[in-house]
C-alpha cells in the first residue's frame, strides 16, 4: 500500500509539478527576447549550477529537496483549483452563489432552456412527421431527425436546471431515474452505494477519478498562464491544455453520468430486498420506488420548543 500511494504521489503532484517547474525555469532564464534558444537556456543553467552552494553536497540535497516539495505544493494547488473548476462546471449549488455571479448563472440558465426548448419542438416534431410516414408505410429519411436531436443534445439531454452542460448531464441522469422509476436518486445513491457489487463500485470509482484527473489538468492551463508574462510560448501550452481538457472532461462527465444511471436502474431493485419492500414487479414498481424514496428520507426535525425559544 505504501510502495502505490508513493506512485501515486510522484506521478500525480511530483511529476506534473516538475514538468512545471520546468517551464517556469525556462521562462525565467530565456523571456521574450530568446524564447527557443536552447543554448541560452543551456547557459544560465550552466551558471546557475556553477554556483559555490550548489556545488557542496549539502547544497545539492537541499536543491533536491526544495524542487520536490515545489513541486509538491504545484501539484497540490493544481488539484485545490481542479476541485474549486469542477464545481463551479457541475454548478450543483449554483442557487447558493453569491448574488452576482447567481444572476449571471440564472440568466445563462434561462437562456439554455429557451434555446433547449426550441430545439426539443424541433426534434419532437421531426419524430413525431418520421412516426406517421412510417404507419403510412412510407419511412422517411431520418437524417433531418438526427440533426435535430444533436442539435439538442448539443444544449443538454434534459431540460435545462443549470448554467452548465456538464451541470446538466450530471442532473439529467436523476432526471430521467425520477421520471421512469419514481425514485429519487440523490436520496437511494449513499443507500444504494453499498449494496452495488464491488466491480460495478471500481467502475464508477475510475469514471470519477478520470473527471477529478480532468478538471486537474483544466487548473494546470490556468497555471500556465502568469508564466506567459515572461514567456510568450507558455500560452501555447496553456491553449493546448484547455482544448484537451473540454474534451476530455465531457467524456468524463457523460461515462460518469451513465454509469450512475446505469448502476441505479440496475440495482435499485436490490436495494428494495434488502429493506424488504416488494420487489415481485420487475422493473422496480413506482409504487415500490416510492416507498423507497419516502424509508430512506431523513424525517425533518421537530418544531422547537416555545419554553426555549
Amino acid at each position: 500500500m505504501g510502495r502505490r500511494l508513493a506512485e501515486r504521489w510522484v506521478s500525480l503532484l511530483v511529476l506534473p509539478g516538475a514538468l512545471y517547474l520546468a517551464v517556469a525555469t525556462a521562462a525565467v532564464a530565456l523571456g521574450h527576447t530568446h524564447p527557443f534558444d536552447l543554448p541560452v537556456l543551456a547557459d544560465r543553467i550552466t551558471t546557475w549550477a556553477g554556483h559555490s552552494v550548489v556545488t557542496t553536497g549539502g547544497g545539492q540535497v537541499v536543491l533536491l529537496v526544495a524542487v520536490l516539495a515545489g513541486a509538491a505544493a504545484t501539484g497540490l494547488a493544481a488539484q485545490a483549483l481542479g476541485s474549486l473548476l469542477e464545481r463551479l462546471w457541475l454548478a450543483a449549488d449554483w442557487p447558493d452563489w453569491p448574488r452576482p455571479a447567481r444572476r449571471l448563472a440564472a440568466r445563462h440558465t434561462a437562456r439554455r432552456r429557451r434555446a433547449w426548448a426550441a430545439a426539443a419542438r424541433t426534434w419532437h416534431r421531426r419524430r413525431a412527421g418520421d412516426i406517421q410516414a412510417l404507419a403510412r408505410g412510407n419511412p422517411a429519411d431520418p437524417t433531418a431527425r438526427r440533426a435535430a436531436e444533436r442539435a439538442m443534445t448539443r444544449i443538454a439531454l434534459e431540460e435545462p436546471a443549470r448554467p452548465t452542460w456538464s451541470g446538466d448531464r450530471l442532473n439529467a441522469a436523476a432526471v430521467r431515474i425520477e421520471r421512469d422509476q419514481g425514485l429519487d436518486l440523490a436520496t437511494a445513491w449513499p443507500h444504494l452505494w453499498l449494496v452495488l457489487p464491488e466491480e460495478t463500485r471500481s467502475e464508477i470509482v475510475t469514471a470519477r477519478q478520470t473527471l477529478t484527473r480532468a478538471t486537474t489538468l483544466a487548473a494546470w492551463s490556468l497555471l500556465y498562464l502568469p508564466l506567459t508574462v515572461r514567456w510568450w510560448p507558455a500560452a501555447l501550452l496553456a491553449c493546448v491544455l484547455a482544448l484537451t481538457t473540454r474534451t476530455r472532461t465531457r467524456a468524463a462527465i457523460d461515462a460518469y453520468a451513465l454509469l450512475l444511471e446505469a448502476a441505479t436502474r440496475l440495482h435499485a431493485r436490490d436495494l428494495a430486498a434488502r429493506l424488504g419492500l416488494d420487489t415481485a414487479a420487475a422493473p422496480l414498481a413506482p409504487e415500490t420506488a416510492d416507498a423507497l424514496t419516502r424509508y430512506l428520507t431523513p424525517t425533518l426535525p421537530p418544531p422547537p420548543d416555545r419554553s426555549n425559544g
